[in-house]
């Protein structure tokens, strides 16, 4: 463990943002993480895992801590389903594929999500009608101010859209280790209504398909509409879809009535930012290196060197229009830094 300054954080942040960190070390386990944290305990503390949903406007004045854990296991299995462990620096879309490849399902529809295995249950990820609440069994978190290992069950993570304690209450308090998840063996719960995956699967004849069958639907779908981050800096969607009142959202539906919608429960309506975005005018909209992406308006990228300042100015543009146009208020789903 080196403890280096200065240090570049180009590298490690999907945005491909330039911002120095004061000082950075990686851990490669749970004992090198305590004992960074109990040296450092009297100074600020900055945890970073993959960096892919997070947009720096600045450089980070305390010890960034890379988060580095690998390390995937089965801890047990019955004959439908298996118990399935991954550390924290686990690329999560490796993950997947490795429990796809031992026909495990339940995460396939979250295929190509950019990331780490740790992040996963801080922002509840989620994708075609899937989210990491419905596979969650608990996760293994450090306690930054005593270096105890707590474990947190789904009902303790507080799940909602896009939200968890880890957002909330135990907000900047505890480092995830590992996250366990209860997957599948037999009769997997296939799940293709949501977005384009049906059309997908009918390009290819595919009727009934697998979980193998149903990533590579999610996969291509994703590839033909979100950037790949190394070549074109972005954090995936950067906005979450909003969920209003029935009455806001019946009141801009009066006017737009080609807005799409997703009922959620009674009262309330979810419906797609990326479509109020692109409506709004700003699809495939470049400001400077800051910019929309073409295919997808949820997404901002970095077309070589804007700042992080530069994309988030894009990005309350789009939220003053968005609100101005359709009375509907859309919120940042990275975290501004």
């Amino acid at each position: 463990m080196q403890i280096q300054h200065n240090f570049s954080l180009k590298n490690y942040n999907t945005f491909g943002i330039e911002a120095k960190a004061k000082a950075f070390v990686e851990v490669s386990n749970t004992e090198e993480l305590a004992q960074i944290l109990k040296e450092h305990q009297n100074e600020k503390l900055f945890i970073l895992g993959g960096g892919s949903n997070m947009l720096l406007t600045q450089d980070i004045d305390a010890l960034v801590i890379h988060v580095n854990l690998k390390g995937k296991k089965i801890l047990k299995e019955d004959d439908d389903y298996v118990w399935v462990q991954g550390n924290a620096g686990e690329n999560w879309h490796e993950f997947v594929l490795w429990n796809i490849d031992k026909d495990f399902g339940g995460i396939e529809n979250m295929s190509l999500i950019p990331g780490n295995v740790g992040t996963t249950p801080i922002q509840n990820i989620g994708a075609y009608g899937a989210e990491i609440k419905d596979t969650f069994v608990s996760c293994e978190a450090m306690k930054i101010d005593s270096q105890e290992i707590f474990t947190f069950t789904n009902e303790e993570c507080k799940f909602g859209y896009r939200e968890s304690i880890f957002k909330n209450e135990a907000k900047n308090q505890y480092v995830i280790t590992s996250v366990t998840y209860k997957l599948t063996k037999t009769n997997h719960k296939i799940n293709t209504s949501y977005g384009a995956i049906d059309g997908e699967l009918a390009k290819h004849g595919i009727t009934n398909p697998t979980i193998k069958e149903v990533s590579n639907a999610v996969i291509a779908i994703r590839q033909s509409k979100l950037p790949d981050p190394k070549e074109l800096g972005n954090s995936g969607s950067f906005f979450k879809n909003p969920i209003v009142a029935r009455e806001v959202y019946e009141k801009a539906h009066a006017q737009y009535p080609e807005m799409p919608h997703y009922n959620v429960g009674a009262n309330q309506v979810k419906v797609p930012a990326g479509w109020l975005i692109e409506q709004a005018g700003f699809k495939g909209k470049r400001f400077g290196d800051a910019g929309v992406h073409t295919l997808q308006a949820l997404v901002l990228v970095n077309y070589g060197n804007a700042t992080g300042q530069e994309i988030l100015n894009v990005s309350k543009d789009i939220q003053k229009t968005v609100l101005e146009k359709f009375g509907i208020t859309i919120e940042a789903e990275v975290n501004i830094i």
